[in-house]
């Protein structure tokens, strides 16, 4: 035997592009957990804020690390993205709903059917994008009343699809949260 051959195996993702809306007070695992589970797959990711320059993450209710924002959520087209991931913390959602710009690039991603993926308090920004009606979906516990008071049928599940809609609980759930949009976006 001369060797084994090396076989290249290229992912469905490296023509998929995905957008990360995020604000400051993110969840740190939220947003770095799918960055990386996406580029490894190939697919080109860019962190989308409400400012450019950097924007910072919590972990266990302490500030964590900063992270390069690419563009300003002002300056993005939702036509330029396949896919749109809302991480959570408590913070960053509050921060995107309370921004016209950001409620808009969330609504047009609903209108043109494009995946769209977001845990743990990340939905309270699809909450005022009013898109979660008749939605099956779950998110951190503490938010499941806003939800369905939204019209959203809250489940109490690890990772939940619906439609183009992908939500998930909290940080122990992102192993199935990466998989499922990894396996989406492939599909």
């Amino acid at each position: 035997m001369h060797g084994k051959k090396k076989i290249n195996i290229i992912s469905n993702l490296e023509n998929k592009k995905v957008a990360i809306l995020s604000a400051d007070g993110f969840e740190q695992s939220e947003l770095e957990s799918p960055l990386k589970a996406l580029k490894k797959e190939g697919a080109e990711v860019d962190i989308i804020s409400l400012k450019s320059g950097e924007i910072k993450g919590m972990t266990d209710h302490e500030w964590g690390n900063a992270i390069k924002v690419d563009k300003t959520v002002s300056e993005t087209k939702v036509a330029d993205y396949d896919a749109l991931i809302l991480p959570g913390g408590v913070i960053n959602p509050d921060a995107l709903r309370n921004d016209e710009h950001a409620v808009k690039f969330v609504k047009d991603f609903f209108a043109t059917d494009k995946l769209v993926a977001s845990i743990c308090h990340g939905p309270q920004t699809l909450i005022t994008a009013e898109v979660v009606k008749g939605k099956k979906m779950t998110s951190f516990p503490s938010i499941r009343k806003d939800l369905e008071n939204a019209g959203a049928n809250w489940v109490d599940e690890q990772v939940v699809k619906d439609g183009n809609l992908i939500t998930s609980r909290n940080p122990k759930d992102l192993d199935a949260f990466n998989a499922k949009i990894v396996e989406t976006l492939q599909a």
